[in-house]
């Protein structure tokens, strides 16, 4: 009986064995063939499900390969700008230590000494930057500081290797954008893509001449930040997009592009001393500035005339306004605060005066009174809402077209 038992315990586990791998071999193969429920974002996935008696193939594209394919698509359209000028060739001569002193010069006539001096003019690369085609009549974009020796000469270099003579058609007065033009027509181009709806986080890709030596170099990043200020070559930029994408000098004027291949932005400055910290110029001003040369055959802005702070909880304090919004006209050392003869001034508008509102957008911190004018068109008729000896008037004025 206990030799029974042990043959049936054996039995037993011979048996349980079978079925715990058999078990084991159906749930590894269910495992295996089953669609997995995610996949990194450095693999394409291709799923297949049936529909009716057929199967549907849907494509998942990954980020890399929606990098990959903008590069493909929109490189073709980024230029390299070479900025020429004639430059003086200094060489040694010997030339008498008398100079023009001819009593002097007859005594020795065969002393020389060495002395600098200019042999003649030679053509020079000053300075390189990038551009893209927004036209394929050859209309393109790029940073005013790429373009603005006005007695270089401009030569842009084209995916193909090809040198064409370009002109600048406009340089904006106050952007640091510039609009070149290149005789031609089927020119490769971009899409100019709206910048006002973009979000901290969202993938960019950058593409430029990178360090003026490397054409159409690529790098992939985030927007950082969004409506920054900065000082660039002693000039004041506002309304900036910050990304981690790499941004060098080489590179401005080139493209910043979202995952759609559009423009959403024009690379301008880095900040020096820190790593990762590029900026771009929001594509909405390309747009104007286009819209303006063809209207007008120039960058022109609209003009109000008045001198403000922004006011927000410190300066209603200090200030001991009512409000913290709008902008407070005020004058400062050399400055009024009402332009005589302005459109403010035709308007009404006078020192001490809040502007609230104008043309219907809150003015604040976060949408200031210049930024409010820029969005306006010369000859335009704005509703001005302002709070005067805590009364609050409407006021109608006409925008005219400011002077440089």
């Amino acid at each position: 009986m206990e030799d029974l038992t042990k043959h049936q315990i054996i039995l037993l586990f011979i048996l349980v064995s079978i079925v715990v791998s058999f078990t084991t071999a159906i749930l590894t193969a269910a495992l295996f063939n089953q669609e997995p429920e995610s996949v990194t974002q450095t693999i394409q996935r291709v799923v297949e499900k049936a529909v009716g008696d057929g199967k549907e193939t849907v494509h998942v594209v990954t980020d890399e390969q929606r990098v990959i394919d903008v590069v493909g698509e929109v490189s073709p359209a980024v230029v390299s700008i070479i900025a020429t000028k004639d430059l003086p060739v200094v060489g040694e001569c010997m030339v008498s230590p008398f100079g023009n002193d001819d009593f002097f010069g007859q005594f020795f006539p065969e002393l020389r000494v060495p002395q600098l001096c200019e042999r003649g003019k030679e053509k020079r690369q000053i300075s390189s930057g990038s551009g893209f085609f927004v036209r394929p009549d050859g209309l393109l974009v790029t940073n005013r500081h790429v373009v603005n020796d006005t007695d270089a000469e401009y030569t842009v270099i084209v995916n193909d290797g090809r040198r064409l003579k370009a002109t600048v058609l406009a340089r904006d007065p106050l952007q640091d954008m510039a609009l070149v033009k290149v005789s031609g027509k089927d020119f490769p181009f971009i899409k100019i893509g709206d910048s006002k709806n973009l979000l901290a986080g969202q993938r960019v890709i950058a593409i430029g001449n990178a360090l003026g030596e490397f054409q159409n170099t690529v790098s992939v990043g985030i927007i950082s930040g969004l409506r920054r200020t900065i000082v660039a070559s002693g000039e004041e930029l506002h309304q900036l997009i910050q990304t981690d994408a790499a941004i060098n000098p080489g590179n401005s004027g080139g493209p910043l592009l979202d995952l759609s291949g559009t423009v959403i932005g024009i690379n301008t400055a880095v900040a020096s001393g820190a790593e990762n910290i590029g900026f771009a110029l929001p594509s909405s001003i390309a747009s104007k500035d286009i819209n303006d040369v063809e209207k007008f055959g120039r960058v022109i802005y609209p003009f109000l005339g008045v001198r403000y702070e922004i006011v927000d909880r410190q300066l209603k304090e200090e200030k001991k306004l009512s409000v913290d919004y709008g902008a407070l006209v005020i004058s400062n050392q050399g400055s009024v605060a009402v332009t005589p003869g302005s459109p403010a001034e035709k308007a009404g508008i006078k020192e001490g005066d809040i502007i609230l509102d104008f043309g219907g957008e809150r003015i604040g911190r976060d949408n200031t009174l210049a930024e409010a004018i820029a969005r306006r068109q010369v000859g335009q008729t704005i509703s001005v809402k302002i709070l005067r000896a805590e009364r609050e008037e409407t006021l109608q004025v006409v925008l005219v077209e400011r002077k440089f």
